[in-house]
């Protein structure tokens, strides 16, 4: 058995197509297939169940593909030590966050990490697929939100922040100091598309309290929710982080009650990873990020007690 198999084979598995694997991997489809073929006599079982034009992972397949992924883990892990080693001055650190707030508190401490470690490059993504990406070990570290339910993943929470109303400062719900999570609905709400987890969050409060939200506008930019009820075409419902994200004296941000809605924001990492002296500084950076600002409107009063545990 050959890595360069294994290389094949795991692409395989992410394309779902021969065509393709061939083409990103830069061979022949009758070279790859080969090499697969190889890979499954030598094994003794199929690998694919090949439908016509389209293939499935057999049982057999799916155990392959899980224990591949670790030996990869592994060797990466492994090439991490192993610069650790020769200095741990250079490298690559990719960070991940969902978009929004997150994506500003992971690229919050990006100075302070520079002067630490000029001359290890950082790599940003912001993206809905952050927990895929650090399973695929696409990413050494992600900022996303709690609940992530897969043991294959270290959890390191660092706070806790409550989502309020924002409205224009001349909406009639600018005068409450609180508004009920039902009466909500009797606005024009403008929230994020269904694929985003603060929307998700939104939708199981409306499950568990026994009704049901309709947005009057979706969209998936930030920008243009703060323009629209800035404008007073609607009101929106959004992280505390957010709404002083932007600080805007035009808007105002009421808490919402009966019941609130709070969110655990948490920071992930691939559990068995080597998590090199770069990323371990930067951790500790957030950590302590996150600390400082604890008596700020930016984040949730519990933050010191709970990244303190």
């Amino acid at each position: 058995m050959e890595l360069r198999q294994l290389e094949y084979f795991v692409a395989i598995c992410e394309e779902m197509h021969f065509t393709r694997a061939a083409e990103r991997l830069g061979v022949t489809q009758p070279t790859l297939s080969h090499q697969i073929k190889a890979l499954e006599d030598e094994i003794g079982t199929p690998l694919f169940d090949r439908i016509g034009k389209k293939i499935a992972l057999t049982a057999a397949g799916s155990v392959m593909k899980a224990h591949t992924l670790v030996i990869f883990h592994t060797l990466s892990s492994a090439k991490d030590q192993i610069n650790e080693i020769q200095g741990g001055s250079h490298g690559t650190l990719a960070l991940g966050s969902l978009p929004g707030e997150l994506n500003y508190l992971i690229s919050s401490q990006l100075a302070a990490f520079n002067q630490q470690f000029p001359k290890v490059k950082i790599k940003i993504s912001a993206a809905e697929d952050v927990i895929d990406k650090v399973l695929k070990n696409e990413l050494d570290l992600a900022i996303t939100i709690h609940p992530v339910d897969d043991d294959r993943l270290e959890q390191n929470q660092l706070y806790t922040e409550q989502f309020y109303v924002l409205a224009a400062k001349e909406h009639d719900l600018a005068k409450l100091d609180q508004i009920d999570f039902k009466e909500i609905g009797q606005h024009s709400v403008i929230m994020f598309p269904t694929n985003h987890r603060c929307r998700q969050l939104i939708d199981a409060t409306c499950s568990t309290s026994g009704f049901h939200l309709e947005p009057f506008i979706e969209t998936n930019t930030i920008d243009s929710i703060f323009s629209l009820v800035r404008s007073g075409v609607g009101v929106s419902i959004l992280s505390k982080s957010l709404c002083d994200l932007k600080n805007d004296d035009n808007l105002k941000a009421i808490p919402i009650v009966n019941p609130t809605i709070t969110r655990k924001v948490i920071l992930i990492y691939l559990r068995g990873k080597y998590i090199s002296r770069a990323a371990r500084a930067y951790i500790d950076l957030v950590q302590q990020f996150v600390v400082t600002r604890s008596d700020s409107a930016l984040i949730h009063s519990q933050i010191a007690e709970e990244t303190s545990r």
